[in-house]
């Protein structure tokens, strides 16, 4: 019998019923526009709050990766754990994650090469609960349906291990969806400033200068930009803003990030 990985936070962060959810979707992909022709997208950074918030800035994100998806054989998202502590990077034992809008199986090759590496572990527990893995599928499945899932969380790991669980599942097939917000509960202005700081980090490839204060996900941006020069990607910033330029008040605030990082042209 197939394992299947019940949404967890379907009805809160994103609406529970599948029309809505698909109309909400592609509306922000509408929004969001076609792509810049700057080469093929290997990797996108895209938050993962309630739709309501961080919604505009996923559209952007996921937009880039529109024309490239259809000839993707599996996607990579990887994203902080926020309520199980663990050492290593956790994938999902499930054979499926499941949204409103269906399920999404999961790689079993992937999850064999990345069992082999020491940081790797293979446990449903970290995922049961986490968003940040699952807001980013619904805009996936709207892109495509003939994907294979690489659902990666990470606890107490380093960059490095993070960089090394990435280049084991990388090919021509793969693209990777890098999940974090930003700053937590700024002021508006605060947070700008921060954010900004932040931008010109990842924008410079930067890891050693990424702390958990500055984006949840920061493990998970340090380890692709410690990737992206060995493989000649280029940083995009596509979007950057939030929850106060949403829908939320401006005394306390959630940060929202979009980048695509590119190979060069051939």
């Amino acid at each position: 019998m197939s394992r299947v990985r019940a949404p967890a936070v379907a009805g809160s962060f994103y609406p529970a019923d599948p029309g809505r959810l698909g109309a909400m979707v592609d509306g922000f992909l509408a929004d969001a526009g076609e792509p810049a022709g700057n080469g093929r997208v290997e990797a996108v950074i895209a938050p993962h709050a309630g739709y309501v918030y961080s919604g505009p800035t996923a559209g952007f994100a996921f937009a880039a990766l529109r024309t490239g998806i259809a000839a993707a054989k599996r996607v990579v998202v990887i994203g902080p754990s926020h309520f199980v502590s663990f050492r290593g990077i956790a994938m999902a034992g499930a054979d499926a994650f499941r949204t409103p809008l269906g399920e999404v199986p999961l790689d079993r090759e992937a999850r064999s090469s990345i069992d082999g590496l020491p940081e790797a572990v293979i446990a449903d527990r970290p995922h049961a609960e986490e968003h940040a893995i699952e807001v980013e599928l619904p805009f996936l499945q709207r892109l495509s349906a003939g994907f294979m899932l690489v659902p990666l969380v990470v606890g107490r790991a380093g960059p490095d291990e993070v960089a090394r669980v990435l280049a084991a599942v990388r090919d021509d097939e793969t693209l990777f969806v890098i999940s974090s917000d930003f700053s937590h509960y700024e002021p508006y202005g605060s947070a700008q400033r921060h954010d900004e700081q932040t931008a010109v980090a990842i924008e410079g490839y930067a890891a050693e200068r990424l702390r958990a204060e500055d984006a949840c996900g920061h493990l998970a941006i340090a380890g692709l930009l410690l990737e992206a020069p060995r493989r000649g990607l280029a940083i995009h910033r596509l979007d950057l803003r939030n929850s106060g330029d949403t829908a939320g008040p401006k005394d306390r605030v959630v940060g929202y990030g979009a980048w695509a990082f590119t190979e060069p042209r051939a």
